[in-house]
């Protein structure tokens, strides 16, 4: 099939800024005690299920792949792009990194226990995101945890310079309603929702779902 302009932009885009974008996200978790929490209560729930592998689908540099070993999951880290899988490999050589795409992961049904998709969703068209949430749904067993985070709000940003660099980046923001009414058509059950303030360097509020596959669906 051939590749659609976004994705390919998505992709040159973070292949360009990947050695920026490293040092820009570097120690940002120990900041950010509520996001801290977040991926505790989803590590927890799926130690719960006794099927510990998670994928961080959008895993970028690493550093949430990292911090959910650390938790005790056994974790592969997916992104669309090389530049940024080169650094989360040099930073974290015993973790695993893939290749791949959201909207088609070469996962088998049901192989996960728990899916993160943290600020990754936010660089697909909405009208995609149901696709993208069936195929979450697909690689998650029965009782399996998906943890997303994305900004909120109504009108996408794009961006067309980062780190002094030419880029082609959207981010589609979301109502968490909308974005859990999306989940509850992709057949999950929706168990936590966070919002907290924009910090002073954001533009927006945050938003996080905690969402489960409900055993039987």
């Amino acid at each position: 099939m051939t590749e659609t302009r976004r994705p390919r932009d998505t992709r040159e885009s973070y292949d360009a800024i990947a050695t920026d974008y490293e040092e820009y996200v570097r120690g940002d978790l120990e900041a950010r005690p509520l996001e801290r929490a977040m991926l505790a209560a989803f590590a927890e729930s799926v130690r719960g299920t006794g099927h510990g592998r998670v994928a961080d689908i959008g895993c970028g540099t690493g550093r949430v792949s990292a911090h959910l070993s650390d938790l005790g999951l056994d974790v592969l880290g997916v992104d669309l792009s090389p530049g940024m899988l080169e650094r989360a490999r040099n930073a974290y050589p015993d973790l695993r990194f893939h290749e791949g795409s959201m909207t088609d992961l070469s996962l088998g049904d049901g192989a996960l226990g728990g899916v993160v998709s943290w600020y990754s969703l936010i660089h697909i068209e909405p009208e995609h995101v149901p696709g993208v949430l069936a195929e979450f749904h697909r690689v998650l067993a029965p009782g399996g945890r998906l943890l997303l985070a994305f900004q909120v709000g109504d009108e996408p940003l794009r961006l067309t310079e980062a780190f002094g660099r030419a880029v082609a980046l959207d981010f589609h923001r979301w109502r968490p309603d909308r974005l859990a009414g999306l989940l509850v058509g992709a057949g999950f059950a929706v168990e936590a929702r966070l919002v907290r303030e924009a910090y002073p360097t954001e533009r927006t509020p945050q938003a996080f779902l905690l969402a489960r596959r409900p055993v039987g669906a």
